[in-house]
């Protein structure tokens, strides 16, 4: 089949953007695309489209937002559309198997990751919380399994000390896009050979929860740090300060250690997690389970981000004070 195909894509969210822009721009036909239904967004929680949708309502590309795509009506509708290829990036539901057995040559999914690491719904964000060097993109042939399909091509990305996910998943998004027309390409030459995954090499990547944002304290530097990268831009890394939300933004491993602070201290323990042990004109330096952490950039909650000067200055910070564990109940 050496022939331009009639492709539906699945999509929901920016990362998405750049492959289904590509492919428009590509000598395929984009015969329809399929994104979750409207709902409320941002601080407003006004009701709005997906980044998806309002591109491909920009080309007049016919637009599907089924609530269930295993109801006979969705499954209609994408059979009506006679696809060749299916493409997924990032839809945000598992498909069905009456999906998978619409498109001629089956479907691919762009997958933020170097799979078999990190299947599940959150790739990047999990792989810059656990500390990971590199990630990258797999495009893989879908199956029912999670994730677990055979894999057409894969392109590395390392990741930077202090990057955060918005900035691995945005470049991601690119790379991705890039080698989805590749994939594509060798897939309507009738030429592709996906490999298979190794099972027994998997890690699992879950759907990021709000409550993962509780910094504790108590961990190392290098956890903190990752965490705080790791949650951006959503649930977002915080801790407790006079009973108020403070969400912290930025940090540095600081280079000082926990003993340093505790003899610029004298009189005020220091040993515990949590404890501010020194104010600059740039960073917080607070104690953690094996050393300090810098922090650089907070948003108390309800207010703007602003740098730590800005925020000590208004708190009245001094050195000895503890980050607590939440609100008081009453």
């Amino acid at each position: 089949m050496d022939r331009p195909l009639r492709i539906i894509f699945f999509g929901t969210p920016q990362f998405a953007v750049p492959s289904l822009r590509a492919l428009l721009g590509s000598g395929h036909s984009v015969a329809g695309v399929v994104t979750q239904p409207d709902k409320p967004r941002g601080r407003g929680q006004h009701v709005t489209e997906s980044p998806v949708k309002q591109l491909a309502r920009e080309h007049g590309i016919p637009v599907l937002q089924p609530d269930r795509l295993k109801d006979e009506s969705a499954l209609a509708a994408l059979r009506e559309l006679a696809p060749d290829l299916g493409v997924v990036a990032a839809y945000g539901k598992i498909l069905p198997a009456g999906v998978l057995a619409t498109p001629l040559l089956g479907l691919v999914n762009v997958h933020a990751s170097l799979l078999p690491r990190h299947r599940g719904a959150a790739p990047v964000h999990r792989a810059v919380m656990a500390g990971d060097v590199e990630t990258g993109i797999s495009i893989m042939q879908v199956v029912q399994a999670l994730d677990a399909g055979p894999v057409y091509r894969i392109a590395t990305r390392p990741i930077g000390p202090d990057e955060t996910s918005a900035d691995v998943e945005r470049d991601l998004a690119h790379i991705g896009a890039g080698l989805l027309l590749e994939v594509i390409g060798v897939i309507a030459s009738g030429l592709a050979s996906p490999e298979p995954q190794d099972d027994e090499a998997s890690t699992y990547a879950p759907r990021l929860q709000k409550e993962e944002g509780t910094i504790d304290w108590s961990a190392s530097s290098q956890v903190i740090h990752n965490r705080v990268r790791g949650l951006q831009p959503w649930p977002l890394a915080w801790t407790w300060l006079g009973g108020r939300r403070l969400i912290v933004l930025k940090t540095r491993i600081g280079a000082a250690t926990a003993a340093t602070g505790q003899e610029s201290l004298s009189g005020v323990n220091v040993a515990a997690a949590g404890t501010i042990l020194g104010i600059s004109r740039d960073a917080l330096t607070v104690r953690t389970g094996d050393g300090v952490i810098d922090v650089l950039l907070v948003q108390p909650e309800g207010r703007r981000a602003m740098s730590v000067k800005d925020f000590a200055a208004g708190h009245h910070l001094t050195a000895g004070t503890r980050f607590d564990d939440g609100p008081a109940v009453t």
